[in-house]
């Protein structure tokens, strides 16, 4: 049964907690089933209540009230520690995921199951201390009216069980529903990161913005709308349903029992009473079951991506072999290719390589090519971003593996041509950034603008050119033995292309830095070392600038 997996993860994850949280809810159930059988006797008793009865009332009310007092008191510290848990889970999974695993999945996926699926699953995990306290009281109840009327009761339990047939039946469909509203909520999340990113874009053209609006927002959001719709007339249908056979049960009690089985008026009095004292916490459960079946569904998804990204591994993060060596890193990719997946419609899949290339320590080295021809590939094959389809690439001489892969990215410092500028410099040493930080600012004349305090810029806020050159301080401040620059100078005026070619790239070589940059500024290669040209993922031409 899939609603038995969220209790699953809730056990799994309790710590204990939630076994308090469930004991709580039960003994608050057990408190008003008792204060029930109670109030009935004392109701059907035709002589004064003794004062005994009086104080049980008592007791048995404020041991209600303080468990529930108890149950609701633990509930924000679990729901949030558990939801806390499982959000830093997820975040460590996806940066460990493979790139193009997560680049196939889609960023409007992952984003909806990193909020949305999230607060689903917290709702449904508040739900539980509740529906726990309701049960209890369910089946306290129905044990106090076994204990009235055994043949009354097993009648009650046939229609009961199958008025919850249908019941769970309307449930089935209405769980389906939920699934393709889950789904498209996460289409239409991937349209609002489009607007946001595109937002400038869409601005200046009134009929792209329209066509995205109407055919892509409206078409989605409709779409979600519908199954939304359709789930909770589902509930409604379930819930008109579950409303008539409990008044067909209490008609059954009134005007069936007395001629078929004779019950005497206590017995008569209790059933009602009790099925009328019942009516509060089973409309109460009705209404928790929608909010635990989209806490299931978000489950399923959490664990859906959580399987995805188990399933093809994290890097190691420790490889002595390729790291931890004294001699500056030499990189050579022996016959490496890359084939990304194939697409409907699309024939023969790009791909990069076989390529043969070495790359030595205080080298610069041009990258050029057109587009499409596997500049960008190239980048995030070399940079272990990309697990190669066939090949290999050696550090030293030591071929890398998935053991060493995550070590191997730490030699690189990237600024991707769609780089995204962090504000807080994180895993920068402290000492590094109070003695070269104001350097490399006033280098690239950014220290007008930008200083850094507390181990974080103090703006980003900036223009795209000097985002860029922010980036390259970051490069600088990280000081890794490989330097990889995608296309840096594009936005950059004319000074600063000069400045960026001219003395900083040689800068950076004369400090025994491997040095790549893509980039189309051919009146710039007589600087480099080698010029590698890309065409069709292959590579068309390397030509040797300076004497190897």
């Amino acid at each position: 049964m899939r609603s038995w997996r969220l209790f699953g993860f809730l056990l799994q994850h309790a710590r204990g907690t939630l076994w308090w949280l469930v004991g709580a809810g039960l003994a608050a159930g057990v408190f008003s089933a008792a204060l029930l059988a109670l109030i009935n006797r004392t109701l059907a008793s035709q002589a004064q209540p003794a004062w005994w009865l009086a104080i049980a009332f008592i007791a048995l009310a404020l041991g209600k009230i303080v468990a529930s007092f108890g149950a609701q008191l633990m509930l924000a510290r679990f729901t949030q520690g558990t939801i806390l848990e499982l959000s830093l889970t997820l975040a460590r999974k996806v940066l460990d995921a493979p790139l193009r695993m997560l680049e196939r999945r889609g960023p409007g996926h992952i984003l909806t199951t990193l909020t949305d699926d999230v607060s689903a699953l917290a709702w449904a995990v508040q739900c539980i201390p509740q529906l726990a306290m309701n049960i209890a009281i369910v089946i306290g109840c129905g044990l106090y009216l076994a204990w009235l009327s055994p043949p009354l009761f097993a009648a009650v339990v046939m229609v009961t069980v199958a008025g919850t047939a249908v019941y769970y039946w309307q449930h089935t469909r209405a769980f389906r529903v939920i699934h393709r509203a889950r789904d498209e909520r996460a289409t239409l999340n991937g349209h609002f990161r489009s607007l946001t990113q595109g937002l400038k874009e869409l601005m200046l053209h009134a009929g792209r913005r329209d066509a995205f609006l109407r055919d892509d927002v409206r078409a989605a959001a409709q779409a979600f709308r519908r199954s939304n719709l359709g789930a909770t007339s589902r509930y409604a249908m379930a819930e008109a349903w579950t409303q008539l056979l409990y008044h067909a049960l209490i008609a059954l009690v009134l005007f069936g029992a007395p001629l078929a089985v004779a019950p005497t008026p206590e017995v008569l009095t209790g059933y009602v009473f009790a099925m009328l004292y019942l009516m509060s916490p089973v409309w109460s459960i009705i209404g928790t079951v929608p909010t635990v079946a989209r806490g299931q569904v978000a489950l399923q998804a959490i664990e859906r991506l959580g399987v995805e990204l188990d399933s093809h591994g994290a890097s190691a993060l420790v490889a002595e072999s390729v790291t931890s060596t004294a001699r500056p890193p030499a990189l050579a990719l022996r016959a490496v290719s890359f084939q990304y997946e194939a697409e409907p419609g699309v024939s023969a899949p790009f791909q990069l390589g076989p390529l043969d290339i070495e790359l030595r320590p205080g080298e610069l080295v041009f990258v050029a090519g057109g587009n499409g021809s596997g500049k960008s590939t190239l980048v995030k094959v070399l940079c272990g971003l990309y697990t190669p389809s066939s090949g290999r690439i050696e550090v030293n001489g030591v071929a890398l593996d998935d053991a060493t892969r995550g070590a191997y990215r730490e030699l690189f410092s990237v600024v991707f041509s769609d780089f995204h500028l962090f504000r807080a410099l994180h895993g920068i040493e402290p000492e590094r950034l109070q003695r070269e930080a104001a350097h490399y600012l006033r280098q690239l004349q950014l220290e007008a603008k930008v200083s850094v305090r507390d181990g974080a810029y103090s703006t980003i806020d900036l223009s795209q050119g000097q985002r860029k050159r922010l980036a390259l301080v970051t490069a600088y401040l990280e000081d890794r033995p490989i330097v990889v620059f995608d296309e840096w100078a594009a936005d950059q005026d004319p000074e600063y292309k000069r400045i960026f070619y001219a003395r900083l790239l040689p800068e950076l070589r004369e400090r025994g830095k491997t040095v790549i940059v893509i980039t189309h500024d051919d009146r710039y290669f007589h600087l480099g070392d080698r010029v590698l040209k890309l065409e069709d993922g292959r590579i068309a031409a390397a030509e040797a600038l300076q004497p190897a």
